[in-house]
């Protein structure tokens, strides 16, 4: 009797194993924040997690800069994504649908130099080179560069490919200033130890929202969403959280909570607020 017992044990976790394997392989596109290898030491541990604890099997997609990545999202190349480069009018009809987003605090854009720098008003970099992640970054590109533009400051846009590589720029000399986001600019001075001047901080924004296409069943997109959601209360995924968020410089406590698009009406009034021409928008 133990024997049958674990036989058919046995056989019915080969079987869950089997489902699994030919069930469907969802494409997943975080925005390039770091570089590719700190982007993925985040991502996939909790990708893997997921997959796991929901059932849906995801895998990583990324390219070598964010607008890269993005271009994978715009040419429908991905299911899942992690991104704030969806809310402009034009891409609002791709039928993309918000279910979460990550805890932190409330994002600003930042225009920033080294706090050693002899710049101390934003009005002292026109003409100068001014270094930024790429142009699809919103808050830390199409934020910033709308307000030097509305003050009539006509700088060189620098695009460094992702943020690591925009603030060594900055530090290396090669720019006289960085945009970024607030959470990243604090991030890599925790990190690396670095100092900046900030001299210009924007509106609030909430981070980067969990969205996935119109093409995933409902009861996948649910299942990924309660094991994103989930994922702090689970002790094995809290643990995977906490050390994922302490390789990049997150704050320890950033775990994923629901959300809609209501919570994304400040990117909305700013695309209304600023012309497709002045934000580059493709």
């Amino acid at each position: 009797m133990v024997r049958r017992l674990l036989i058919f044990l046995l056989a019915c976790f080969a079987l869950a194993n089997l489902a699994f394997a030919q069930s469907p392989v969802y494409r997943f596109s975080p925005v390039n924040q770091w570089d590719i290898n700190k982007t993925a030491a985040y991502w996939n541990p909790i990708i893997r997690y997921v997959s796991e604890k929901s059932g849906v099997r995801l895998e990583l997609k990324i390219g070598r800069t964010s607008a890269d990545t993005t271009a994978y999202v715009l040419a429908q190349e991905v299911e899942f994504v992690f991104s704030n480069h969806l809310f402009s009018p034009e891409r609002d009809q791709l039928g993309w649908k918000v279910f979460g987003r990550r805890w932190t605090p409330p994002l600003q854009g930042q225009i920033a130099v080294p706090a050693d720098s002899s710049i101390t008003r934003i009005e002292d970099l026109k003409g100068q080179e001014v270094v930024f992640a790429g142009p699809e970054a919103f808050i830390g590109y199409k934020v910033p560069h709308a307000h030097l533009q509305a003050k009539g400051i006509d700088v060189k846009v620098v695009f460094a490919g992702n943020q690591n590589a925009a603030f060594a720029q900055l530090f290396a000399g090669k720019a006289k200033a960085v945009g970024s986001n607030s959470a990243l600019i604090d991030g890599y001075a925790m990190r690396e130890g670095r100092k900046f001047r900030v001299l210009w901080t924007s509106d609030s924004f909430h981070d980067l929202a969990l969205m996935a296409s119109g093409k995933v069943p409902e009861k996948d997109v649910k299942a990924v969403a309660s094991a994103f959601i989930n994922m702090h209360r689970d002790p094995v995924g809290k643990t995977i959280l906490v050390k994922a968020s302490e390789e990049v410089g997150l704050d320890r406590q950033a775990y994923f909570l629901p959300a809609t698009g209501a919570d994304y009406a400040a990117y909305r009034r700013f695309f209304q607020a600023v012309p497709a021409a002045s934000r580059q928008e493709r």
